[in-house]
């Protein structure tokens, strides 16, 4: 039987860099503002997902450690092919607890490795992330008997969104200066499920800080866009982006309440074509030496080829003004995928 490792008093994830890039951008001419990156492809499962599902594994241990069922032994349960996957998996080899993972049978074969590295069963079932996520659940409640199951969600969770928030505590208790804490007018984000907004905006918020959220999703997979249009969360039919990270089919209703809520800090939205937040990846590589996911690149286009946004959402930005981009992670990217990408804008470039 694996026993809970001594760490159950720590959390997974770590601190991460934060760095000012403004001079070290190929757009830094252009840039109306100082540029922070918040890099937390650092985490060690290569994303920010560490920071919440990690959080969330870590309270769930505690609690049952001091539960009733104290006795039975730990087992983690997730059905997503990507990041929230991964963060799922090194959490529970970082406790040495047992691991399921549950992905479609379209999962990246990277992943799948990545996986079964951190020591996590890996099963391949359906053709979606529902299909994969029903069969996850189902696994859990015949093993409910044996374990202490716990489930992630890859973002529809409190205590991920607590999780995630820890990063602005971060940031402004740790690594800015007083007075650059003051300076903050906006903090950079891309948008799936909507976890990581709201962990930031509950950050701000808790913070003090008055900076503007600057949100960003793909036309393809156009969740929180079409939840403001709509009035209320929208399941969409299909959703195929390359942005695979964020290819989620709804925000949670909180995602949409904090969006709404325009009273501490202001929240703005763009929708991006897919190869939009591809040259963003590709432009992080060339300034960077590092590979990022779509999902990523479309976080940081936005100080490369989506500058109209930045200044029409955070109006009269200053040279002395400074924007955060949350550098969300690179787990799902690779040599081989970001060619694919090049070929992809050298093919548009023709049309």
């Amino acid at each position: 039987m694996l026993q809970v490792s001594e760490t159950v008093s720590q959390a997974p994830a770590v601190q991460t860099s934060l760095v000012e890039v403004t001079d070290l951008l190929s757009s830094s001419n252009k840039l109306p503002c100082r540029v922070f990156f918040k890099n937390e492809i650092e985490q060690p499962s290569g994303s920010f997902k560490l920071r919440g599902i990690g959080h969330l594994i870590h309270q769930s241990i505690r609690k049952a450690r001091n539960g009733p069922n104290s006795h039975k032994p730990i087992h983690v349960f997730a059905s997503s092919g990507g990041n929230a996957g991964l963060a799922a998996a090194y959490s529970a080899k970082f406790y040495n607890v047992k691991c399921t993972v549950v992905v479609p049978t379209i999962a990246m074969k990277l992943v799948v490795e990545k996986l079964r590295q951190y020591g996590a069963t890996v099963l391949l079932h359906g053709n979606s992330i529902s299909d994969a996520d029903k069969f996850a659940r189902s696994l859990m409640a015949d093993a409910e008997t044996e374990f202490n199951c716990i489930y992630c969600h890859p973002f529809d969770n409190p205590l991920i969104w607590q999780g995630h928030s820890l990063l602005v505590d971060e940031m402004f208790q740790n690594q800015l200066s007083r007075e650059d804490a003051k300076k903050v007018r906006g903090v950079v984000c891309s948008v799936g499920g909507g976890g990581l907004f709201n962990g930031i905006k509950q950050g701000l918020m808790r913070n003090k800080s008055k900076a503007d959220c600057v949100l960003v999703e793909t036309a393809q997979a156009p969740t929180l866009s079409s939840a403001v249009k709509a009035g209320s969360v929208v399941t969409l039919n299909c959703v195929r982006s390359l942005a695979t990270s964020l290819a989620c089919s709804y925000v949670s209703g909180p995602t949409l309440d904090l969006f709404n809520d325009q009273s501490t800090n202001k929240n703005h939205i763009t929708a991006i074509d897919d190869l939009e937040a591809v040259k963003g990846c590709i432009a992080y590589q060339k300034d960077f030496g590092k590979m990022v996911e779509p999902a990523c690149g479309a976080a940081v286009s936005v100080v490369y080829n989506q500058l109209k946004y930045l200044k029409e959402s955070v109006g009269n930005l200053t040279k002395d003004d400074i924007v955060i981009v949350v550098v969300c992670g690179g787990s799902c990217a690779n040599e081989a995928v970001l060619d694919r990408y090049k070929s992809m804008l050298r093919l548009e470039a023709h049309l």
